[in-house]
C-alpha cells in the first residue's frame, strides 16, 4: 500500500459504520457497533460520542487498549487499528464532535452527564484487500 493514510482514509469515510474493541474485567475482547466517528485526523485519532454509563466507557476507564475496525462489504476489504481509547468529560471535547440532534441521545444537551466523548489513538494497522493483509504502522501526526 503506497499512501495507507489516504487509501484507509477514503475506506473510512465510506462506512456507515464502525466496530470499536474494549477488553473485559476478564480480560476478553469486547466488540461493538458504533455510528463512523464524528471526526478524525488522519488515521491516527478518531473521535466518537457514546454514553457515560455504558459498559465500554468502564471497561475503557480499566483498559485503555483497543481496537477500531471498518469493513467496506462491496470490496470485501477492511482495515484494523489498535492502539488506545481516552474517555473525555471536558467542555471542550464533547462541544467539538457535537450535532444538531444529539438531544435525542443526551436529553441535557451538550452538558448532559452522560454524554462523553471517545478518543481513540491508533498506534498500528491491519489492511485487507484483494485476499491478503498488510501490516502498518501509523506514524505521528506532522504538526
Amino acid at each position: 500500500m503506497r499512501n495507507p493514510e489516504q487509501t484507509i482514509g477514503n475506506l473510512i469515510d465510506k462506512q456507515k459504520v464502525s466496530f470499536i474493541a474494549s477488553i473485559s474485567a476478564e480480560g476478553f475482547p469486547n466488540m461493538k457497533a458504533m455510528l463512523p466517528p464524528r471526526k478524525r485526523v488522519g488515521i491516527k485519532e478518531f473521535w466518537f460520542t457514546t454514553n457515560t454509563s455504558s459498559m465500554r466507557v468502564a471497561q475503557y476507564r480499566e483498559n485503555p487498549n483497543a481496537s477500531i475496525y471498518f469493513y467496506d462489504k462491496r470490496f470485501f476489504r477492511g482495515v484494523m487499528l489498535i492502539g488506545t481509547m481516552e474517555v473525555l468529560e471536558d467542555a471542550e471535547a464533547k462541544q467539538m464532535i457535537w450535532l444538531e440532534g444529539d438531544t435525542m441521545y443526551y436529553p441535557q444537551g451538550v452538558t448532559d452527564p452522560d454524554y462523553c466523548v471517545l478518543k481513540f489513538t491508533a498506534e498500528k494497522g491491519r489492511y485487507y484487500s484483494n485476499f491478503k493483509s498488510e501490516d502498518f504502522d501509523v506514524l505521528p501526526m506532522s504538526i
